[in-house]
């Protein structure tokens, strides 16, 4: 880990000597507004691993982005690095078509204590339900960001994630009925536990989700980035910019489709996503949406 090289990916350029909150939320937020969520390395032939020297060489040094398990990871090391008290946990993703969290935890987060307080930090579920900010790990706290308001609530047996959002308005009528739009405000995101995982307690998943034919990221190209005013995402070949208005009580999607020669220009001007090797998008029926 070379701390300086990964604050000059992200842009940071204050101190980091105080382990407070008010780092740990500047940090949190700078990577999610450089570092994209993508899965492309499944669509141009190559491996996902994560061993963590990889990680920090694609997603730092090669400017690229990558999934939870990558991006989630390279953040842990990271804050352990800096000397914050962190440990990795698991969680499960909710299916809103199953009506149910995903079987196994597929789904890596970080949690951090900071002056006997814990937060959640999560750099990688991208799109809408993108945290800019950890969320204090208190029950039934509303909290406030720009994509909407988030909740954590204590079940018991687990931990749930949800967040009220917006109404999206769709200016492009061809986008209007898309399968990428939730009309749906309030979302389950996911559930987890306290229980610590280790790195090899998602190796199957990481596998898994890069082979088994019946994986979303097997079956759609996505690439999403924060951006000051809301979001950019590209799936398959439809891309999208979405700025959020909550004065308006609604968030603007902006969304177009482009052509197999456009992907390698809009991944390097709207991402800052440099390819090696040539992208072969997707977009096949699985439940996703922005």
């Amino acid at each position: 880990m070379n701390l300086d090289e990964y604050f000059k990916r992200i842009g940071f350029h204050g101190s980091y000597d105080k382990l407070d909150l008010a780092t740990l939320k500047l940090i949190h937020r700078q990577h999610v507004m450089s570092i994209p969520f993508e899965n492309l390395s499944i669509h141009c032939g190559e491996k996902i691993t994560m061993d963590l020297e990889v990680i920090f060489n694609k997603m730092v040094r090669s400017s690229r982005g990558g999934w939870c398990l990558e991006n989630n990871s390279l953040f842990g090391w990271v804050l352990r690095q800096m000397g914050y008290d962190t440990t990795t946990l698991g969680s499960r993703v909710f299916s809103p078509t199953g009506g149910e969290y995903h079987s196994e935890e597929t789904h890596l987060i970080n949690k951090v204590i900071i002056d006997g307080k814990a937060y959640i930090a999560d750099v990688s579920f991208g799109v809408s339900l993108q945290l800019w900010e950890p969320l204090e790990l208190i029950s039934g706290k509303e909290q406030s960001q720009a994509a909407g308001v988030f909740r954590l609530i204590d079940k018991g047996d687990m931990w749930m994630l949800e967040k009220t959002g917006r109404k999206p308005e769709v200016p492009n009528p061809e986008f209007a009925k898309s399968s990428l739009l939730d009309k749906k405000q309030t979302q389950v995101i996911y559930s987890f536990t306290l229980e610590p995982r280790e790195p090899y307690h998602f190796s199957q998943v990481n596998h898994d989700l890069q082979s088994d034919p019946t994986s979303l990221f097997i079956n759609k190209s996505i690439c999403s980035l924060q951006t000051p005013t809301g979001f950019r995402a590209l799936v398959g070949w439809t891309y999208s910019e979405v700025t959020f208005k909550p004065e308006e009580g609604v968030d603007v999607y902006d969304m177009r489709n482009v052509t197999d020669d456009e992907l390698e220009e809009i991944l390097r001007e709207k991402f800052n996503v440099k390819l090696q090797n040539k992208l072969k998008a997707v977009n096949k029926k699985a439940c996703y949406t922005l």
